[in-house]
């Protein structure tokens, strides 16, 4: 069960359970920068994509509001993402981090998906309120790395694509169900992707002068074979 602050006119306390949570991958809507990300995680070890988008079902038990997240291991890493949630009244739109094990992801996209808790925001926004300017927004991420904050990733929802494209290519769908939720994919990580100490995401909306935010740390577990 997770609790939201749902800002929409009003601002309300809203509890959800969720049954479903999908997470797309290669998003990007530019050839050239989707290409660049692709070749970022292939330095990594993990192969191409079949096709792109791509949709990851992953356990909805690692869905978590935590600001500590305990990992196994020094090889994982966050990733911003814009996060859709479908509650009773319809979509709703917050920030998350698409924790992963990079690691395991050489050996298959799948099982590291599934291998991190996946932290979101606690504050959402109507996904109608913002869809007439949805590239207009910005996702952003600083990561603590031995002791020193830096902007590790940030770029406009332009670059990605939109819900309604995602659904549409997911399912068929317009609209995500009640007990549903889809990380909508993220950017490349600037200087490369490296695991860190804290992570802090935000989602801004420059046209309402607002955003949303959630940080966390990470504790990794030792490995004992």
């Amino acid at each position: 069960m997770l609790r939201f602050a749902c800002h929409g006119g009003t601002v309300r306390t809203v509890e959800a359970r969720f049954d479903r949570l999908i997470v797309a991958g290669w998003t990007g809507r530019d050839t050239a920068a989707l290409e660049h990300h692709i070749a970022e995680l292939a330095a990594l070890g993990v192969p191409r994509p079949s096709s792109v988008p791509v949709f990851y079902r992953t356990s909805v038990n690692g869905l978590t509001q935590a600001e500590r997240l305990e990992v196994l291991g020094p090889d994982t890493s966050g990733e911003v993402e814009p996060v859709v949630f479908g509650l009773e009244d319809g979509m709703w739109l917050g920030v998350g981090s698409d924790h992963t094990d990079r690691k395991a992801e050489t050996m298959g996209i799948a099982l590291s998906k599934q291998l991190c808790g996946k932290v979101v925001g606690a504050a959402l926004w109507r996904l109608d309120e913002v869809a007439d300017h949805w590239d207009r927004l910005i996702i952003r991420a600083h990561a603590t790395i031995d002791g020193q904050r830096t902007l590790y990733q940030e770029g406009p929802l332009a670059r990605m694509r939109t819900p309604a494209d995602l659904l549409s290519r997911y399912d068929g769908s317009t609209a995500l169900a009640p007990g549903a939720a889809m990380f909508c994919g993220t950017l490349g990580a600037i200087g490369g992707i490296r695991p860190a100490e804290r992570f802090e995401m935000e989602l801004e909306d420059p046209v309402r002068g607002r955003k949303l935010t959630h940080a966390y740390d990470i504790v990794a577990l030792p490995v004992v074979s």
